[in-house]
């Protein structure tokens, strides 16, 4: 039934797709976060449905989309110029067969980040973009908020629907992006259209909010907690009144720290003993190793480079207190760690010019974000300022939590790229029309324009 469930939902949105070629790009979109090729036991894991979802949207636009609107920004040029770094790269890997396997799915979502704006010419495709990010996130969080409630999760335990935990089904990485999404679920709620901003909207967002702080606590996975501390600073900016949020925000704390269960509170306590942990014992010291690695190797040793690394660290456990302390330290030797961070996976893999695209990438995106909040606080784009602000706190969260975690190529924050590009270019154009003066006559209003 789940199979034929799957096959349904994609049939249903591709056929609407002939009658409106941009449901092929949510299609895509879907189909990269959910990965419902993974949750069935037939067909949809035999066929290339992304490729197929992919082409269709690429086809649609070229064939049937009107392109005057469309716009190329700077920002997309950084993007083509990341996957042509990348691609030189991958041909000079140390590790030549697995490199091209990441290389694989890599490029296309680059090469997607780079086109979808050219796509999104109107609010209402922003909007339906967003939507689906967000629900197809959803998909997963609400999955595992739901365990959470029943079972309590822990470290590597929480099931969210599939046995393999790589893409968005892992503990750290879902953790991560549960948190970035919330600002922009808050502003689907405020600003919506596509389902209005009722109160049955509202009561949705507002359990979907709290079913995304509650997969850090199913997975115990420190990252989510310290996204969750940047949100609650974020948000700081928002509120009308930040004395009143504040003491509701402690308020809130003080309540929930008594049903948070023991597996989640041992884990995050290890935050302060990092030394005795062997999960943060080991980060540490896979990165100390690509620091001296990109000493020698300053262009990246290309996708899956960490397979060479050879570690070896102590662990650290003081026990007992006063004249009774002992310090007791175990040497651990390992190989072929992952970075657990995407600023050392970009240092590792593409070198220092790779990690300043990526840099560069963020960091301008993050300004614009900024501007575009600023210009439009109020008037006809003040939802586009809003939204400006949530998609540069979205961004400002995932990046602390590719901090701690190998998310640099991860799809979902390119598809984020994208959308900021795409309202970029909106406002941009739509505010030269409001502001356009003929050479005879008065200037036009925005409506007029």
């Amino acid at each position: 039934m789940r199979d034929l469930a799957f096959i349904g939902f994609l049939l249903a949105l591709f056929g609407m797709g002939l009658r409106r070629p941009f449901l092929f790009m949510l299609a895509y979109v879907y189909i990269d976060i959910v990965s419902p090729q993974r949750l069935t036991y037939m067909l949809l894991n035999s066929l290339p449905i992304s490729l197929i979802a992919g082409a269709a949207a690429f086809g649609g636009w070229l064939v049937f989309d009107d392109k005057k609107d469309c716009r190329v920004a700077p920002r997309q040029g950084l993007i083509l110029l990341l996957i042509l770094y990348c691609g030189i790269t991958t041909r000079t890997a140390d590790f030549p067969a697995e490199a091209l396997d990441k290389w694989d799915w890599v490029w296309k979502a680059l090469a997607f980040a780079a086109f979808l704006p050219l796509t999104l010419r109107t609010r209402l495709r922003i909007e339906a973009l967003l939507l689906f990010m967000t629900v197809s996130a959803a998909s997963i969080v609400i999955v595992g908020g739901i365990k959470t409630l029943f079972s309590g999760g822990g470290y590597g335990e929480l099931n969210l629907m599939v046995a393999n935990n790589s893409g968005l089904y892992e503990g750290s990485i879902i953790s991560a992006v549960a948190i970035c999404i919330i600002p922009i679920v808050l502003w689907l709620a405020r600003y919506g259209t596509l389902f209005g901003t009722g109160h049955a909207v509202k009561a949705f967002a507002y359990a979907l909010v709290f079913a995304c702080l509650l997969i850090p606590v199913g997975t115990s996975a420190r990252t989510g907690l310290m996204c969750i501390g940047l949100l609650a600073v974020l948000m700081l900016r928002e509120v009308k009144r930040p004395m009143l949020y504040l003491g509701a925000l402690a308020l809130a704390g003080l309540v929930a720290v008594p049903f948070l269960p023991s597996a989640f509170s041992d884990r995050m306590a290890t935050i302060k003993t990092y030394q005795a942990d062997e999960s943060a014992s080991t980060r540490l010291a896979v990165w100390q190793w690509t620091w001296e690695y990109a000493k020698t190797h300053p262009f990246g040793g290309g996708f899956e480079a960490y397979r060479q690394n050879r570690i070896r660290y102590d662990t650290v456990a003081v026990k007992g207190s006063g004249a009774s302390t002992t310090v007791e330290r175990n040497l651990t030797v390992d190989k072929s760690r992952a970075y657990h961070s995407s600023y050392f996976e970009m240092l590792g893999e593409q070198g220092y010019p790779g990690l300043a695209l990526w840099l560069l990438l963020s960091l301008s995106g993050l300004i614009r974000m900024e501007i575009l909040r600023r210009r439009h606080r109020e008037g006809d784009f003040a939802w586009g300022g809003a939204l400006a602000g949530a998609l540069q706190h979205a961004h400002l969260i995932y990046l602390l939590g590719g901090a701690f975690v190998g998310i640099a190529f991860q799809p979902f924050i390119y598809m984020l790229i994208g959308a900021q590009i795409g309202l970029d270019t909106y406002l941009t154009r739509r505010r030269r029309e409001a502001t356009w003066r003929p050479m005879f006559g008065k200037r036009l209003t925005p409506a007029a324009a």
